[in-house]
C-alpha cells in the first residue's frame, strides 16, 4: 500500500513538472512569433497559464502591464492568489497573477506548491524578456526611420541648395529691372500696377530661396552670446496686434533665471516666427498661444503651445519633410517647419513635437546653455 502511495505521489509530481515545462515551452513558442504584437503575445501567454497549475479547472490568470490588464475569461479577484512582479531594466512594469476561484487547502504557499512559485517567477521573467525584445525592435525601427529621414533631408538639402543658387541670379535681374521700370517717367498706371506685382512676387521668391538656403545650411549661423528671452520678447512684439485682432490670447511664460546660449539671434527669431505663424494658422477662430522658456539639466528650452486643430499621426510624421504642406495652394510653401528643423540642428539642439487632432500642438526646442564656468573662461 505504501509503495502504491509513493508511486502515485511520484506520478502526480511528474505530471505537475510536465505541465510546468509545457507551459514554459508554450511561452517560448508564442514569444518566438515575429508577427505578433506585444499585446497579442501577453494575451496568448495568460491563456496557457491555468493548465500549468495543480487545479486548472478553478484557476484563472491575469497579467497587468503598464496599468493595462490582460485576463483569462471569467477572471475575478480571490484571496487565494499567487503573483510575481515583471521587472524590466530594474523597473517594475506590472505583475503576473494566478488565482483559484474556489478555496483549496494550504500547501507550501497557501494552496500553491513551491514549484508553482518557481514557475510563476519564471513566467514573469519570460514576459520581461519579451518586453525587452519588443522595445529593442521598436527602437531599431525608430532609428532606421530616423536615418532614412536624415538621408532624405540631406539629399533634398543638396538639391535645394543647387536650385537656390541657380535661381538667385535671374531672380535678382527680374527684381532689379522691375524696380528700374517703375522709375520710368509717364508710366501708365496699369503697367505700374503690374510691375508692382512682379516686384512683390520676386521678393516672395527671394524669401523662399533664403529659406531653402537656411534649410540646406548654406547660410552659416552668425553665433553670439545672448539671452533667449530677449529674442522671444522681440519676436512676439510683432504678433501682439495680430493676436488681439483675431481674439487669440498670447501668453508669455519666460524663466527669469535663464542662462545665455551661443546661437544666431536672427535665425532663432526666424524659428520663433515660423512656429508662431504655424500656430496662428492652425486656429481659424479664437484660441491661445503659449510661449515658454525654461532651464533644466544644462539646456535651455523654448516651447510654443497652441490650442488649434492639431495634427494626425500621419501628418505629424511628415511635417519636417520639405515642401509638404496641408495648406491650400498659394497659402504655404512647405518650408517653414523644415527651416525650423534645420536651424535647430545647426545649433546642436533637438526638437520634439506633440499633437492630437482637436487638442492643439506643442513644439519644444532644446538648446545647450552656456554654463557659468564657460562664461568665466570667455571673459
Amino acid at each position: 500500500m505504501a509503495d502504491d502511495q509513493l508511486s502515485y505521489s511520484a506520478k502526480a509530481a511528474l505530471t505537475e513538472r510536465v505541465k510546468e515545462l509545457t507551459c514554459l515551452y508554450g511561452i517560448a513558442q508564442i514569444a518566438g512569433q515575429p508577427d505578433l504584437s506585444l499585446e497579442e503575445i501577453i494575451q496568448r501567454i495568460i491563456e496557457i497559464l491555468p493548465p500549468a497549475w495543480q487545479y486548472p479547472d478553478i484557476a484563472s490568470a491575469r497579467i497587468i502591464l503598464d496599468g493595462i490588464a490582460y485576463t483569462t475569461q471569467g477572471f475575478h479577484e480571490s484571496r487565494q492568489k499567487q503573483a510575481a512582479e515583471i521587472i524590466v531594466d530594474g523597473i517594475s512594469r506590472g505583475v503576473v497573477e494566478l488565482v483559484y476561484i474556489q478555496g483549496k487547502p494550504d500547501l507550501d504557499e497557501g494552496p500553491f506548491l513551491k514549484e508553482e512559485r518557481n514557475l510563476i517567477d519564471a513566467v514573469a521573467r519570460q514576459v520581461a524578456l519579451v518586453i525587452e525584445r519588443k522595445q529593442a525592435e521598436e527602437d531599431k525601427l525608430k532609428l532606421h526611420n530616423q536615418l532614412l529621414h536624415a538621408d532624405r533631408l540631406a539629399t533634398i538639402g543638396m538639391l535645394a541648395a543647387g536650385v537656390a543658387h541657380e535661381l538667385n541670379e535671374p531672380l535678382g535681374n527680374i527684381l532689379g529691372f522691375a524696380q528700374l521700370a517703375k522709375k520710368c517717367p509717364e508710366l501708365p498706371d496699369s503697367a505700374e500696377h503690374d510691375i508692382g506685382k512682379i516686384e512683390i512676387a520676386s521678393l516672395h521668391a527671394r524669401e523662399v530661396i533664403q529659406k531653402l538656403l537656411v534649410f540646406a545650411r548654406q547660410t552659416p549661423p552668425q553665433k553670439t552670446h545672448f539671452n533667449l528671452n530677449q529674442v522671444v520678447e522681440d519676436g512676439l512684439y510683432f504678433f501682439e496686434a495680430r493676436c488681439a485682432k483675431g481674439g487669440i490670447e498670447l501668453v508669455r511664460l519666460l524663466s527669469p533665471d535663464l542662462p545665455e546660449i551661443t546661437a544666431d539671434p536672427g535665425q532663432l527669431n526666424q524659428l520663433l516666427v515660423n512656429l508662431v505663424v504655424n500656430a496662428l494658422q492652425s486656429m481659424p477662430g479664437t484660441g491661445r498661444i503659449t510661449v515658454q522658456t525654461q532651464y533644466c539639466d544644462h539646456n535651455v528650452y523654448l516651447s510654443v503651445d497652441d490650442t488649434g486643430t492639431g495634427m494626425s499621426k500621419e501628418v505629424l510624421d511628415k511635417i519636417f519633410v520639405p515642401f509638404f504642406t496641408t495648406k491650400d495652394v498659394g497659402h504655404g510653401t512647405g518650408l517653414g517647419l523644415p527651416v525650423v528643423y534645420g536651424i535647430v540642428t545647426a545649433h546642436g539642439g533637438t526638437i520634439d513635437v506633440k499633437s492630437e487632432p482637436g487638442r492643439g500642438t506643442r513644439f519644444e526646442i532644446q538648446l545647450p546653455a552656456i554654463e557659468s564656468e564657460d562664461m568665466e573662461k570667455n571673459i
